[in-house]
């Protein structure tokens, strides 16, 4: 029993921790640039586009891998996009009513989850084709890396742009705001310098390797 049930534990814990760090969304894959830059001005914002993310994206693996040997091949990719635009309407609903003031701030990148190609291309790629267990652990972790690099973004553009974090300030009087990186650049430098950082983090390693 011990020996057939390890190894689909292992598998699960590998889905769900590749997208933690391996394949993380933004870092490594690059996807989903529209909300990275658009609505990391602060560490809130990020983490509610993240969390709202997240939540499309679980629910929308979970009813695809639970239906997905009755979805007719034609018209899969319809029906994707259809799962993912009511999940999508539920949580605009629901921050709406919970969170009205972040809801205003992320506006209309809220409805434009639907075409976050990070979405669609799970389902095709993945919860499409694997069991409900797999399909959650796959969107729990490209969703938790996805959340993670959001707010890493948000974070640091609220620190160096308003010289606080979550709206507490962390710097004395003397602080010179950078105003820049709350604007839209900012989301750009801070972006290439954190790919900067990842890339140069996969070569060392690889490098490390090569030499072992």
């Amino acid at each position: 029993m011990n020996q057939t049930t390890e190894p689909i534990t292992n598998r699960t814990a590998e889905e769900f921790l590749k997208g933690l760090w391996k394949e993380n969304p933004v870092f490594v894959m690059v996807l989903g640039m529209c909300p990275v830059l658009a609505v990391t001005n602060t560490a809130i914002n990020s983490l509610a586009m993240g969390l709202a993310t997240m939540f499309v994206l679980v629910f929308s693996s979970l009813l695809v891998s639970l239906f997905r040997n009755w979805i007719p091949g034609p018209v899969r990719i319809t029906t994707f996009i259809i799962i993912i635009a009511t999940m999508v309407t539920v949580i605009d609903f629901l921050l709406a009513a919970v969170v009205p003031d972040i809801h205003k701030e992320l506006g209309a990148f809220i409805a434009l989850i639907v075409v976050n190609c990070l979405i669609l291309g799970r389902q095709e790629a993945f919860a499409s084709k694997n069991n409900v267990k797999l399909a959650l652990a796959d969107a729990f972790g490209m969703s938790a890396g996805f959340v993670f690099a959001l707010f890493c973004i948000g974070a640091i553009r609220e620190i160096l742009g308003s010289g606080s974090l979550f709206n507490i300030p962390l710097f004395g009087s003397t602080f010179e705001p950078w105003v820049v990186m709350i604007l839209p650049p900012g989301g750009f430098f801070t972006l290439g310098f954190l790919l900067l950082f990842f890339n140069w983090r996969k070569e060392r390693k690889e490098r490390a390797k090569e030499v072992i």
